[in-house]
C-alpha cells in the first residue's frame, strides 16, 4: 500500500491504532449498542429485565414516541423544560458574573493575585462537593433562611430546593410553534451577522430559511399538537438554588477566559478609542466586547454542554427522588437502574447525546473549517 511506504506514517498509525481501537469499541461501539437497545422493549416486562437471557423484541422508535407524547412520561417532558431554563440562566449567570469579575481584575486592583485565586477556587471543587455545601446553606429551616434573624427580622420561608411552584407555564402542545419561532429568530440573527460580514450568499440562505420556518410556525405550528390534551410545564422555583450553586462554581472559569482576552487587547487600541472621544461605556460596547465575541462563543459551548448533561450537582443538592428538580440525566439513571426499564433509559440517553451533539458538532465544524482556511 502506497500510504504505508512512508515509515513515519506507518509508525504514527501504529502508535495511534490502540487508541483508535479503544475509542471505536468503548465510545462509538457503546453508542451504537445504546441506540440499538433504545429500539427494543428491554425492561418493559419486569420479570425479563434482569434475567440471564431476556426476551427482547424490536419496537422501532416506540420508546421515543412515548417519551415525547406518552401519558406516563410527562416527567421526562418537564425535565426537558427544566434543562432549558437551567441552561439559559446558568449560561447568562456565568457569562455576566465572569465578565464583571474579569473587568474588575483587568483594572489592576491591589491584591489582584489573591482575588483571582479566590474567584477560581470554586472551579477546583467537584459538583458533589459544591452540591453538599450549598444544600446545607439552602436548607429550608436553616442556612440562608436564617440570615434575616441576625438583624431582628423574621426567618425566611423560601423552599430553595423543595418548592413546587412554577412560573412561565406553557402547554406542551405549543412546543412546535415556539420551537419554530425561536429557531427562525436565531436564523434571522445569523443572516444579519452574515450580511454585516459581507457573506451575502450565506445571509440569503439563512434569511430564506428563517422566513419559511416562521411562515410554517404561524400557519401550521399552532395546529400541530403532540398531545390530545393540554399538559402544562414551567420553570420550577426549586431550581433557583441549583442555578446559584452552578454559577458560583463555574463563573471563575469564564472570568479566567475573559481576563485572558482583556489582557490580550492592545493598550494602544484602547488609547486610540479614548482619543477619538469614546467614553468607557462606548469603549467596551464598540471595541472590547466585539473582540471578546469568540471567547463568549467558546464559553457558551462549554457551559451549554455541561448544563445539558448535569447530574451530580442536582443529585447532591436535591436528591434523586425530588421531581421538581429532576433533569434528563437523573431520570435516565432512575429509569435504567431503579425501574429496570433498560430500553427507555437508553432512549433518554440518546436524546441527551443528540442535544449535546447539536451544541458541540457545529462548533467543532466551524473551528476545523477556520483552521483549514488558515
Amino acid at each position: 500500500m502506497r500510504w504505508f511506504r512512508n515509515k513515519d506514517t506507518l509508525y504514527g498509525f501504529l502508535v495511534l491504532l490502540p487508541s483508535l481501537v479503544l475509542l471505536g469499541v468503548f465510545v462509538y461501539g457503546f453508542i451504537l449498542q445504546t441506540f440499538w437497545t433504545s429500539l427494543t422493549d428491554w425492561g418493559r416486562d419486569p420479570t425479563q429485565a434482569l434475567s440471564a437471557n431476556p426476551r427482547i423484541n424490536f419496537v422501532g422508535f416506540e420508546n421515543y414516541r412515548e417519551l415525547f407524547t406518552g401519558f406516563v412520561d410527562a416527567r421526562f417532558r418537564q425535565d426537558l423544560v427544566n434543562t432549558f431554563f437551567f441552561t439559559l440562566f446558568f449560561i447568562l449567570g456565568c457569562l455576566g458574573l465572569g465578565l464583571s469579575l474579569a473587568i474588575a481584575l483587568d483594572r489592576g486592583p491591589r491584591g489582584e493575585g489573591f482575588f483571582r485565586t479566590v474567584f477560581l477556587f470554586p472551579m477546583s471543587l467537584s459538583f458533589i462537593v459544591t452540591g453538599t455545601i450549598w444544600r446545607w446553606m439552602l436548607q429550608p429551616e436553616g442556612g440562608v433562611n436564617q440570615l434575616p434573624t441576625l438583624v431582628g427580622l423574621p426567618k425566611g420561608e423560601f423552599a430553595w430546593l423543595t418548592s413546587r411552584e412554577q412560573i412561565w407555564r406553557f402547554s406542551w402542545n405549543d412546543l412546535p410553534f415556539f420551537t419554530g419561532l425561536v429557531v427562525g429568530l436565531v436564523l434571522l440573527l445569523i443572516a444579519a451577522a452574515a450580511f454585516r460580514a459581507g457573506e451575502g450568499k450565506r445571509g440569503w440562505v439563512a434569511s430564506v430559511s428563517a422566513g419559511l420556518l416562521l411562515l410554517w410556525s404561524f400557519t401550521f405550528g399552532r395546529t400541530l399538537k403532540p398531545l390530545p390534551y393540554d399538559e402544562l410545564h414551567g420553570f420550577n422555583l426549586a431550581f433557583i438554588g441549583i442555578i446559584l450553586a452552578a454559577v458560583w462554581q463555574m463563573s471563575g472559569y469564564t472570568m479566567a477566559l475573559y481576563l485572558a482576552g482583556l489582557r490580550g487587547i492592545p493598550e494602544e487600541l484602547r488609547e486610540a478609542a479614548r482619543v477619538d472621544g469614546a467614553t468607557e461605556w462606548q469603549l467596551y460596547r464598540h471595541v472590547i466586547l466585539p473582540m471578546l465575541a469568540p471567547i463568549t462563543l467558546s464559553a457558551m459551548i462549554i457551559l451549554g454542554h455541561i448544563s445539558l448533561k448535569i447530574f451530580d450537582l442536582v443529585f447532591a443538592m436535591a436528591g434523586a427522588d425530588n421531581a421538581p428538580t429532576d433533569v434528563p440525566a437523573l431520570l435516565m439513571y432512575l429509569t435504567t437502574f431503579r425501574a429496570n426499564q433498560i430500553a427507555k433509559g437508553a432512549a433518554i440517553g440518546m436524546v441527551l447525546l443528540l442535544m449535546v451533539a447539536l451544541v458541540i458538532v457545529p462548533y467543532l465544524y466551524r473551528q476545523l473549517k477556520s483552521e483549514v482556511r488558515r
